[in-house]
């Protein structure tokens, strides 16, 4: 199958010429980003020389309205250096179940950190309600971690954050003493669908992450923002975590000519995956309703296998599970989103089960 699949596409099942929805991380550099990358003046960033990694810091603090920001290479180092400037060694932080930080990232905030996590259920809208936090913040006494941060997630799974939760949330973990991390790894999905700005979306944060290379196709990179001291601890976290990079310019141009030019592209993404939620709703699957670029629909655990192969046969990569994600993007136009619906649609094993529609 896989040779039928590179002589159809001239290439393996990850070519340019296949519809990848696993993630939004798997786009490739436009023409103009790349020839942004080409151009970019560098220098050692570790020495803080680079211009280019300090002109996309410069707008970065500056848009999302705090003082400094820092280039990292991932997101996940991004997050860890961000909670290990909050926390010292035993103190807490408070995350969701369903949060990367707690379920994706390995456990590095406790095994690289001794941070301990201590998760709490998240609510159907993403969030973690407030009762369930004021619950898990440990008393002053010598038997408990000392919790010193809320960390939350926006986009989470997809779902955006209710501004007036947002609000409510971090008034009330700051009247705790608790400090506030947003783990934006798609923030600015949120923000084209809420139509708010960069600042209006982080607002009660003392800190956040925003990644370059989800939604906005950048090929890596994220972005650690906060205060002047807090950004100076974080800069000692990413040289001990190995995130200390050179001519890191290359880089950090792609995420300037991301955030110039793509940032305005996320509505077709949403616009793509409401399209395709319909159209796999209409053969009678079970689909959850995005609000921004993800789509969950539900796949018969006995079909997964087939259904996989049967994608991949037309050029299709999709993690295909009994709760299958897939994930509109900057690579994915409207013409393949067809494409996609009519192979879902040409699946030959549909009328062996009945699914529900959701």
């Amino acid at each position: 199958m896989f040779l039928w699949v590179a002589a159809q596409f001239e290439g393996p099942v990850n070519s340019p010429k296949c519809i990848d929805l696993r993630s939004d991380t798997v786009t490739r550099p436009s023409p103009g980003m790349r020839a942004a990358m080409a151009a970019a003046e560098v220098g050692d960033d570790v020495y803080g020389d680079d211009p280019t990694v300090n002109r996309l810091q410069a707008v970065a603090a500056e848009r999302f309205g705090l003082e400094a920001a820092l280039f990292f290479a991932s997101g996940t180092q991004s997050n860890l250096a961000g909670l290990m400037a909050h926390c010292g060694r035993g103190d807490e932080y408070l995350v969701g179940q369903e949060a990367h930080t707690y379920s994706y990232e390995q456990g590095g905030a406790a095994v690289l950190g001794s941070i301990q996590p201590q998760p709490l259920e998240n609510e159907p809208d993403g969030g973690i309600s407030i009762q369930r936090i004021a619950n898990a913040i440990k008393a002053d006494d010598i038997h408990f971690a000392r919790t010193r941060l809320l960390a939350l997630e926006n986009t989470i799974g997809g779902r955006v954050l209710p501004p007036a939760y947002q609000r409510e949330v971090t008034e009330f973990a700051h009247e705790r003493g608790l400090r506030t991390h947003l783990d934006g790894a798609r923030i600015f999905n949120a923000i084209v669908k809420l139509e708010i700005d960069e600042r209006a979306a982080v607002a009660g944060f003392d800190s956040v992450s925003v990644c370059l290379s989800k939604g906005l196709g950048a090929p890596a990179g994220s972005l650690l923002l906060g205060s002047r001291d807090f950004i100076a601890q974080a800069r000692r976290w990413r040289k001990a975590l190995g995130g200390g990079m050179r001519q890191a310019g290359v880089l950090a141009a792609a995420g300037l000519y991301a955030l110039e030019h793509h940032v305005r592209l996320l509505a077709q993404d949403h616009a793509n995956a409401e399209t395709m939620a319909a159209g796999l709703r209409s053969l009678g699957l079970e689909v959850t309703a995005p609000q921004t670029n993800i789509v969950y629909v539900g796949v018969p655990k006995e079909q997964v296998a087939a259904l996989k192969s049967h994608l991949e046969a037309r050029g299709i990569l999709a993690s295909i599970k009994p709760h299958t994600r897939l994930v509109t993007h900057l690579d994915l136009p409207s013409d393949k989103i067809a494409t996609v619906i009519s192979a879902f649609r040409d699946f030959p094993h549909w009328d062996s089960f009945s699914p529900r529609s959701g």
